[in-house]
């Protein structure tokens, strides 16, 4: 089973965060990413950073991941 750790741990491995949070059942996940590599990019763009960085797992053992993705300015400005 999938542990909101282990999301965290491999959002936090492939991407620079300067706040993460995740909550989650085991299947379904919800995610709060606040990076600097999301500046100048789509919210697309963004959500691609994230799935590269969580690899094959997003495809195989995470069932459902939902994002709210944000620059450290959109975050302090409230986002």
């Amino acid at each position: 089973m999938v542990t909101i750790e282990s999301v965290q741990q491999g959002i936090a491995a492939g991407l620079a965060c300067e706040h993460l949070e995740v909550i989650g059942d085991g299947q379904h996940f919800q995610a709060l990413i606040v990076s600097n590599r999301f500046s100048g990019r789509s919210r697309v763009q963004r959500h691609q950073l994230v799935y590269q960085a969580l690899g094959e797992r997003m495809r195989e053992e995470i069932h459902a991941l939902s994002m709210k993705t944000l620059t450290p300015e959109e975050w302090r400005s409230g986002g």
